[in-house]
């Protein structure tokens, strides 16, 4: 009697678990896609405002690039921010942005980069005071 117990113990917090995990993942998804965004969205207004554009762009996301993984290390290179860009370009309305992604976000935005963007705030400030120190 006691086994029998035991499992049924041990698949309900199983999956207490493994639905608390589900939930994480859509919340930090939803997240992370609405920062992309919004950081698209300042790439693509900030272009507008100037005449030549294209080498404009080019430039000012470069310096961005460096600026961003300087404070926060991975995952903003000069690719990354022009996925931004794009998903933004791509979807331009915020308000039918989850009812129009169903996992084609994906294109823009490989698992590499999710994972080198989405550290903990404590993971990249330490990753970079280390390497201050270091200097």
């Amino acid at each position: 009697m006691m086994e029998i117990s035991e499992d049924s113990l041990f698949q309900s917090v199983k999956e207490i678990i493994r639905q608390s995990r589900e939930k994480v993942f859509r919340l930090a998804n939803s997240t992370l896609l609405l920062t992309y965004w919004q950081i698209g969205k300042l790439i693509v207004e900030d272009e507008q405002q100037v005449k030549e554009h294209a080498e404009y762009g080019k430039y000012t996301l470069r310096k961005l690039s460096q600026k961003l993984t300087l404070e926060f290390g991975k995952g903003f290179d000069y690719t990354n921010l022009s996925n931004m860009r794009k998903f933004y370009t791509a979807f331009p309305i915020v308000d039918t942005l989850s009812q129009q992604l169903s996992g084609s976000h994906y294109r823009f935005f490989p698992l590499k980069m999710i994972k080198t963007i989405y550290l903990p705030a404590n993971t990249c400030c330490t990753s970079q005071k280390k390497k201050k120190k270091k200097n």
